[in-house]
This record gives structure tokens, C-alpha cells and sequence, in this order.
């Protein structure tokens, strides 16, 4: 699991890689689980927390960054 503060330390490229290998690793845990019992049951809660974060540190950076570019009224 990945927390708050490792997310604002990290690039806007790191970001995306880190969403997108998340996605991937929370899929394969989704069909894994039709199959057999999985290792570890709460993979997918914790995935889908991540991605979370992710996503929210994106949104909160591409907001900061239309403020600054909008021009005050």
C-alpha cells in the first residue's frame, strides 16, 4: 500500500506508471478470483485503494495547475 506522502513526492510520469501497473496487478487478483482461493483476500481492497490515491493526487495536481494558469478576475 502506498500512502499520501509517497504520492506527492512522486513525479507526474511516476504517477502514471504507478497507476497503470496497479490497474494491470488489479485485474489479474479480479479474474484470479473465479479460479482457486486467492492468497491473499484483501488484494483487491488494497488495489483499489491505491488506485485511489493515485487518481486523487492527479485530480489535486491538474487542479493546482489550472488555478495558477487561470488569470485572476
Amino acid at each position: 500500500m502506498t500512502k499520501r506522502e509517497v504520492m506527492t513526492t512522486k513525479t507526474d510520469q511516476e504517477l502514471a506508471k504507478l497507476l497503470a501497473d496497479t490497474r494491470a496487478a488489479f485485474r489479474e487478483v479480479r479474474f484470479a478470483a473465479a479460479g482457486a482461493r486467492a492468497k491473499d483476500p484483501n488484494a483487491a481492497k488494497k488495489s483499489r485503494a491505491t488506485i485511489a490515491r493515485i487518481r486523487s493526487e492527479q485530480h489535486a495536481r491538474s487542479v493546482s495547475s489550472s488555478q495558477t494558469a487561470a488569470p485572476a478576475k
